[in-house]
């Protein structure tokens, strides 16, 4: 773990020297990783630790015409909703309008409405956005590659 901390410290270093075209490049590079691995987990269903989202409560109208159970967070996890912004000092990873409010009461377990009646349930806390360990070998991995290059 040390010999990580140290690279991630010497990596820094070495990122400060390098110029802003080619810091916003990689930063760029990272938050498209990013932003894929975080929309192929969201579509898994899992929290950035590798455990499974709570499942939703049991409701009467989860299939929809084809018969098929609705997933959560089908659209949310799309390049639309999931949007990935860069500039030389980092990158950014986050939804956009209506959909940031519904991940941000999912990533909180905040209490919000569940229906145009004003009925008000607690959600239980789904980690839509976070680092997994992999997450964090492609950031390095990334930077490395970007500098050796």
């Amino acid at each position: 773990m040390e010999d990580l901390q140290q690279l991630d410290a010497r990596l820094g270093q070495l990122l400060a020297a390098v110029g802003d075209a080619r810091r916003r490049h990689l930063a760029r590079r990272i938050a498209i990783a990013l932003r894929k691995s975080q929309a192929e987990r969201i579509a898994a269903q899992q929290n950035p630790d590798g455990s499974a989202f709570e499942p939703r409560k049991p409701q009467p109208q989860l299939r929809g015409k084809r018969g098929r159970i609705k997933r959560m967070f089908e659209s949310i996890r799309t390049r639309r909703h999931l949007k990935a912004t860069s500039n030389a000092d980092g990158a950014t990873i986050g939804f956009s309008g209506r959909a940031g409010r519904i991940a941000r009461v999912h990533q909180e377990g905040l209490i919000d409405a569940v229906n145009r009646r004003g009925l008000k349930v607690r959600y239980p806390v789904r980690t839509l956005l976070g680092f997994s360990p992999a997450d964090l070998r492609t950031i390095r991995d990334t930077a490395i590659d970007h500098l050796g290059s």
